[in-house]
This record gives C-alpha cells, structure tokens and sequence, in this order.
C-alpha cells in the first residue's frame, strides 16, 4: 500500500530568526519606558511598600504613599533610577530572549520550553548587565521615607546614590543584585512561558493552526495570563526588598544573603510575610508581560 502523499500547500512552519537590528533594540528600551513611566512605576512603589512594610494592608501601603507626597509619591523613584533601567533592561531582554528562544528551538523545544528558556536568560541577562544598582536605588528611594519619619531630612537621590559607593563601593550599589537575578529569570522564564503555554490553548480554542499569528486581543490575554500566574515567586521579590530597604532594626542580619533574609522575614512575619505585596505583583506582571510580550513580539 503506497504511503499516503503529503497534504497539499501544508507544510511545517521554518523555523525563522528575528534578525539583530538597532531598531529592535530601541523598540524594547521603547516599550519599557512605556510601561514604567504609565503604570508600572506606581505598582513598583505599591508592591515595594508593602514588601518592606509588612503589617501594611493594602489600603494601609495606599495611604502611606500617600501621604509621601500625593500622586507624586506613586512615581517615587522614576527619575532617574527606573527611566535608567527601564531604557536599557527592555532592550536587554528583547535581544537576549529573542536569541535564546531561538536557539532553543533549533534544538527541538516546543513553544513553551523555548519560551521558559529565553525568558530565564533574558531575565539573567537584565539582572546582571543594567538592573542591580538601578533596583537597589530604587528601592533607596521608596524606603528612606522611614528617616524623614524620625524629624531628619533625607538627603538627595544622588546623595545617597554617592554615600552609599563611599562606604560599600559596587557591591553596597548593587546589594541585593543575586536575588533580583532570581527573581528575573523566574520571572521571564514564567512569564514567556506561560504566555507561550496560553497561546496554544487559544490556537485550539480558536481553531488556528500550530504557528499561525494570534489577533491582537488574543496575544493580550496570553501576555496577561503569564504576567499574572508568574507572581508565585512573591517570595523572592521580598526577600529583594528586604536586602536593598534603608531599614533600621537591631533584629537584621548584618551582612544579609539571599538565605539568612529569608529566615529573618520569615521569623518576624510568618510566610505571610513573604507574600506581602503579591496583589500588586500581579497587577505589575500583567502589565510588564503585555508591553513585552504581546506588543514586542
């Protein structure tokens, strides 16, 4: 019995790659400039207020940042420190992911294993090259609110940005930057992922072939499915905060590491207290998962 003849006009989809162009590298600092500048940087400053101020509630981590200065104090640490990251880190990620993916691929793996793996390196990649010493002053900045509270005035942003390289030199400017690495390639490595995952379930909902281009709402509600089922890492975004908060307490590990920041904020607030801030999380994985995935595909 001959072997039944190849339907025809169908074929396998080649497997292309997005070629290296300077354009592509200003659309992804582009879309992350968008996305800090519109809603993220207030999420940011939620998320980060709750983390470091853990008997917050929601509406309590509201009112706090409230009171630091009104709509203003929902963009506290924009300018400079996030416009910084944001320029370069998107960038960063589009390249290194894209390339990753990629590569993953060519080697056999589905959507969503190839879309795990260019997330985690572009997140690796971001953490390492721009967003160390631009998370910890981010972080400088939302937190050292708790000096003005004591009657002191706090000194600048670059004030503090400088005394800080004075007295611990690069590593003090990028304390905490191992668990912003952890954070970003699971992060990414989710958030790519699962997007990827979600858009398989949309092509068999919708009755589109493997490969062929999802609609413009579609894409959205992939993005936003991985953003938002990527916050199961709260923990490590604590654990950041925690690391990088000008807090002042006798309690504190002198020299804090990934580890023993994980044990203190467990010992003080229970393993609730390493998923404060997880709703804004979501929201802000939503968000950064839409303007990087959905429109930088």
């Amino acid at each position: 019995m001959a072997a039944a003849a190849p339907l025809a006009g169908v074929e396998p989809k080649a497997l292309e790659k997005k070629p290296i162009k300077f354009s592509n590298l200003l659309l992804g600092g582009g879309l992350n400039m968008f996305e800090v500048t519109t809603l993220g940087q207030p999420l940011e400053v939620v998320k980060t207020t709750m983390a470091a101020n853990r008997a917050d509630s929601f509406g309590g981590a509201l009112s706090r940042i409230w009171a630091r200065g009104g709509v203003a104090g929902y963009y506290q640490g924009l300018i400079p420190w996030a416009w910084i990251e944001a320029s370069t880190k998107g960038a960063v990620l589009l390249f290194v992911a894209s390339e990753a993916e990629y590569y993953a691929k060519s080697f056999g793996a589905s959507d969503f294993v190839g879309g795990i793996s260019g997330g985690m390196a572009g997140g690796v990649a971001q953490a390492y090259a721009t967003m160390g010493f631009c998370t910890c002053m981010k972080t400088v900045e939302i937190t050292k609110h708790k000096i003005a509270a004591k009657g002191v005035k706090p000194p600048s942003t670059f004030t503090t940005f400088m005394d800080i390289y004075r007295k611990e030199g690069i590593r003090g400017i990028n304390k905490g930057v191992n668990a912003v690495a952890i954070r970003q390639t699971t992060n990414w490595g989710s958030r790519f992922g699962l997007s990827r995952l979600a858009e398989q379930g949309i092509r068999k909902v919708t009755g589109k072939d493997e490969g062929q281009k999802l609609g413009g709402w579609e894409k959205v509600l992939a993005s936003g499915l991985g953003g938002g089922l990527s916050a199961w890492n709260q923990p490590i975004e604590v654990i950041r905060v925690e690391m990088q908060s000008k807090k002042d307490d006798p309690n504190r590990p002198k020299k804090m590491t990934v580890g023993n920041t994980a044990r203190y904020i467990y010992g003080s607030n229970g393993l609730k207290g390493l998923y404060r801030g997880v709703t804004p999380r979501i929201g802000l994985g939503v968000w950064q998962t839409i303007c990087m995935v959905a429109l930088g595909d």
